[in-house]
């Protein structure tokens, strides 16, 4: 088997878990890593037993590179994807796909011009029971949305002393909570019931006005505390918590609420969709089941069990019932379907993976959130 030949850019948090993904494929392998400098890249790549190390200008020149992953911080995403695709490399950008709304359309249109499999990573939409609700939805399992509740609660940035490079607006952006995790939260809403936000009222709150940011590396979610004479007081204007109210374009409303300040929630996302026949609950801290609503029958639980979902659900499914899978497996299955693409050298006409374009899309629904906050009022889509 001739195999895809890829390089990673960055290896922070995500950066790792790329790789990890995308070496349970049999028809990829991460030949490649990248870093800010050759020193850096030299002793990760050796640390994750891969190869090859470069900057990011001699990553593109590598002739047999076919697919670069972007796992850098926010504010590289624009200029390092932009290049990839015009080096002639296929792109997979974590979220968010650019800074503002113009820096990701240039970048739809340049992958539209290119012909080359461009994806961003949405891979919450990979949890098999995300997929299987999509599928009832489309089927009329769920029937009319009536409404949506969500929620995404985080509580890695619980401390005043809890610090990261996304809490410094020019590398991550004017939103946080919102931007990070808001984002997966409201595209596997609209993947999920097929209906479009058309209309946003926020409310955000910073909890931590002023953090300590440290003096010296700490690495994210690593949960070490430095002595005080260790940080440097540094003011916060983006949100630690957001509630921001819903229109659908059916004339349906819903709610969500972020926070990345909720002690014990380490990454939970929830979602309670209720429907004209029945409502469906789900929960990613115990992603292998679902609970179905019924006015007038039992209530049911249902299990990620192959033999029990639809069809077109089980193609994300690797093992059999009870045996379970969680957030690593979300990518592996994003990037098996990424990858069929790749292996045909070009962007399908009607993609199964979120592509540049849905993160355009989340781009332009996060902005009128935070033209909503600034105004305090309903903001159309």
């Amino acid at each position: 088997m001739s195999k895809i030949k890829v390089g990673v850019v960055g290896t922070g948090f995500i950066g790792p878990a790329h790789i990890e993904a995308l070496r349970r494929l049999p028809n990829v392998e991460v030949a490649a890593l990248c870093e800010v400098s050759q020193e850096l890249a030299e002793s990760k790549a050796a640390q994750l037993g891969i190869e090859r190390a470069y900057t990011f200008e001699e990553l593109l020149k590598q002739d047999d590179i076919q697919s670069i992953h972007i796992c850098t911080p926010n504010f590289l995403h624009y200029s390092q994807s932009k290049a990839a695709l015009e080096a002639g490399k296929h792109v997979i950008c974590e979220k968010p796909l650019a800074k503002d709304l113009a820096e990701a359309e240039e970048l739809v249109e340049l992958a539209a011009k290119t012909g080359l499999v461009n994806a961003v990573h949405f891979n919450l939409r990979y949890y098999p029971l995300a997929r299987q609700m999509r599928v009832m939805r489309e089927k009329g399992d769920l029937g009319e949305v009536y409404s949506i509740i969500g929620s995404y609660l985080q509580d890695w940035l619980f401390y005043n002393t809890d610090y990261n490079w996304r809490l410094e607006p020019d590398k991550s952006g004017d939103s946080r909570a919102i931007a990070d995790i808001g984002s997966h939260l409201m595209d596997i809403i609209e993947y999920i019931t097929g209906l479009k936000t058309v209309a946003v009222m926020a409310d955000f709150n910073t909890i931590h006005k002023t953090r300590k940011k440290p003096l010296k590396p700490v690495e994210t979610y690593s949960g070490k505390m430095l002595q005080p004479e260790d940080y440097a007081d540094v003011p916060i204007n983006t949100e630690d918590h957001a509630n921001v109210l819903l229109r659908f374009d059916n004339g349906n409303r819903g709610v969500i609420t972020v926070s990345q300040v909720s002690a014990g929630r380490k990454n939970q996302m929830k979602l309670e969709i209720a429907g004209s026949k029945k409502t469906f609950a789900w929960n990613s801290e115990a992603p292998n089941e679902m609970w179905v609503g019924n006015r007038d029958g039992y209530n049911q639980t249902l299990t990620d069990d192959p033999s029990l979902v639809y069809a077109e659900a089980r193609s994300v499914i690797s093992f059999p019932g009870g045996h379970n899978e969680g957030f690593p497996d979300t990518s592996k299955q994003m990037f098996r379907e990424v990858y069929e693409a790749v292996a045909a050298g070009k962007q399908p006409e009607n993609p199964t993976y979120p592509t540049f374009a849905d993160g355009y899309r989340e781009l332009l629904i996060c902005e009128k959130i935070l033209e909503s906050n600034r105004k305090q009022s309903w903001v159309e889509v």
